[in-house]
């Protein structure tokens, strides 16, 4: 008998009423979504729980808010809308922190949809690109189903899952969803990568978060030597860096030998360099995320970016005001890991404006914006004009620090902003 069933007879045994997990990132199980959507009719007050979904996600368009809820833990593009309306809602949580809602019951998981690869001879799929929470989930979830795709790597780790615990298994060939960070570095990014590789020492662990200043660092650092990582997320920057020996994770304080991660997303290139290669561990974000476990390694670098840093230090990167753009994250989880870690560097790196030319460096954070890096736990701050090292700086002194490198037509103006607020300048 064949081990795969339609996509509507997968999807048949979710129910009204139900908390659906969806696998996220390249994993996204739009198979399996559309073929909700399709039967939405049937269903109501499903709740739609998941980080980083990419793609269609069909059940996320208004014409199905009768159905579907969208409670997201991290916002990405294709469920924006809905977090921002009546039809869903964001949680706010760490990353390292989102297992335990699903294990402690603070949001029990009825039914996990993920995708994995296919089974080995033993039996075994894996989740692939994104072990990240959805190990957490599938263990918790009461039904789990599956998206099988030949084309997803079997990742080493965390991942593996035999086929025997899944429920129903949809088998479906199609390439994975890609993003290419490379492609859109620029010459400011550049500026921004080669200020934060000055700061970077040769025997650093790297964590690299979500976009492309982490891939325009990445570019920057061929002549270090012996780097090794541990971080949430690897995209493409990482593999020509493996190849030549500037990353090979010997020196690091735990898990050597190994780059640790816990997804990735990128393009074709990298998941054919991460398949089946026991360079890469892929691990419960539960683990590679918890502070104390990023801590032990040695000068830890953590590079993160913001929408926002007002004057006195707060990074607001996950919101626009009040309008919810991305979430939480692995930032703070990071950001402390590496100031707790013998010569770690807890790094912000941001453009000094947006593309539209709103600056990034500014009085005061915009009402509603949620501060994610506190200016408590802030340290060094970098954009295409330089480095600011806030750490241990008084709030006039962080002011200072900050105009320095904001945007030349900004500065008057941040000058005014801090002489009106400390009456000195």
């Amino acid at each position: 008998m064949s081990l795969y069933v339609s996509p509507e007879e997968a999807v048949s045994l979710i129910k009204s009423g139900d908390r659906i997990f969806s696998h996220g990132s390249a994993c996204t199980p739009n198979l399996l979504i559309d073929e909700l959507a399709r039967q939405s009719s049937r269903l109501t007050g499903v709740e739609f729980v998941s980080i980083t979904q990419q793609g269609n996600v069909e059940i996320a368009k208004s014409q199905y808010k009768e159905s579907f809820y969208i409670n997201s833990l991290f916002v990405s593009t294709p469920v924006r809308d809905a977090v921002n309306s009546e039809r869903g809602d964001f949680v706010p949580v760490f990353l390292s922190e989102i297992p335990t809602l699903f294990k402690k019951g603070i949001l029990p998981i009825d039914v996990a949809m993920v995708t994995v690869s296919p089974p080995d001879i033993h039996g075994y799929c894996t989740l692939g690109t994104s072990v990240d929470v959805a190990r957490s989930a599938v263990d918790t979830a009461k039904i789990i189903i599956a998206q099988v795709n030949p084309r997803m790597p079997r990742t080493h780790g965390d991942g593996m899952i035999h086929f025997s615990k899944i429920h129903k298994m949809v088998w479906h060939d199609e390439e994975l969803l890609t993003i290419d960070y490379g492609s859109k570095v620029g010459e400011e990014e550049l500026l921004i990568g080669k200020n934060v590789a000055e700061l970077i020492d040769d025997r650093s662990t790297l964590q690299m978060g979500i976009g492309t200043i982490p891939d325009a660092v990445l570019k920057c650092l061929s002549n270090h030597k012996d780097l090794g990582v541990h971080t949430e997320m690897i995209s493409d920057g990482i593999v020509d860096l493996v190849a030549s020996d500037v990353i090979n994770n010997k020196f690091k304080g735990t898990h050597s030998n190994r780059t640790i991660t816990s997804f990735a997303f990128g393009t074709r290139k990298l998941y054919d360099y991460i398949d089946d290669n026991p360079a890469f561990s892929f691990m419960d974000v539960e683990h590679v995320n918890y502070p104390i476990n990023i801590m032990k390694n040695k000068k830890m670098v953590a590079i993160n970016s913001a929408i926002e840093i007002d004057l006195t230090g707060q990074v607001c990167a996950d919101s626009i005001g009040t309008f919810q753009f991305s979430g939480i994250g692995g930032q703070m989880d990071f950001m402390r890991g590496a100031a707790l870690s013998e010569g770690g560097k807890p790094i912000i790196a941001v453009s000094s404006r947006t593309k539209k030319g709103v600056p990034r460096i500014v009085p005061f954070l915009k009402q509603g914006a949620g501060v994610v890096t506190t200016r408590g736990h802030i340290h060094y701050v970098v954009t295409e004009f330089g480095t600011a090292y806030l750490y241990g700086k008084s709030l006039k002194q962080r002011a200072k620090a900050l105009i320095n490198i904001s945007h030349p037509d900004d500065r008057e103006m941040l000058e005014i902003a801090t002489f009106e607020r400390f009456k000195s300048f």
